[in-house]
């Protein structure tokens, strides 16, 4: 089964659809690639994804993902020791007796996740990057894009009041092939008015900075 293959809506929302059981499970179920943009990250929603989608936990599936460069103080110690690959992959103390921390390393070490960083660096742009699309790529070469979802986390799981437009490689080729596109310039840092880094690098040179608590929702 593929993509092509679900029953998709041009629109979700939340006053009428369960957006994560009739959308996100299953384009995860059915995706080989997940790219996504976001404005936050944490912990809580990174280990939500990988624990809750089959093709992730079995080692199928490949995350990249843009975000902006503000965290949550723990989030951010975390995420620093997860991705480092200057020190040993095995966590100590407290986290080790975490099996979504250990699954979330696994997944990291089999290089299923990337993550980069995106910092405005012009006037244009406001203090964060908070572009909300997502393409999801199956084993046939089927694309399905999407606009919208909460700006504030990265998840499966969500309670906020929210819409999602849909656009398929079959219906919508050209849309999709836009936000491929769009994606693509993020990522090798060929984007106006943001610089895109490697998480570690952003890390290690001090790029990123701490939310506030009552700013950020796991």
């Amino acid at each position: 089964m593929g993509l092509q293959d679900i029953d998709l809506k041009e629109e979700y929302r939340s006053d009428r659809n369960d957006i994560i059981a009739e959308f996100f499970y299953p384009c995860l179920r059915n995706c080989i690639k997940y790219d996504r943009c976001v404005e936050l990250l944490s912990v809580h929603s990174l280990t939500a994804l990988a624990m809750n989608s089959a093709n992730f936990a079995s080692g199928r599936a490949k995350l990249r993902l843009v975000t902006g460069h503000r965290f949550g103080t723990q989030d951010l110690h975390i995420f620093g020791r997860i991705f480092s690959e200057k020190q040993s992959k095995v966590l100590n103390g407290s986290l080790t007796k975490d099996p979504k921390i250990q699954k979330l390393q696994e997944i990291v070490d089999n290089r299923q996740i990337e993550i980069k960083i995106a910092i405005p660096n012009s006037e244009h742009v406001a203090e964060s990057f908070s572009e909300r699309i997502g393409i999801f790529l199956d084993g046939d070469g089927n694309r399905v894009a999407f606009t919208g979802t909460s700006q504030k986390s990265f998840s499966t799981h969500t309670s906020d009041f929210e819409s999602v437009d849909v656009f398929t490689s079959w219906n919508d080729k050209s849309r999709v092939e836009q936000k491929v596109k769009n994606f693509e310039d993020l990522w090798i840092n060929k984007t106006k008015y943001v610089e895109v880094y490697d998480f570690m690098y952003a890390h290690e040179n001090h790029m990123l900075k701490f939310l506030t608590s009552w700013a950020f929702e796991h």
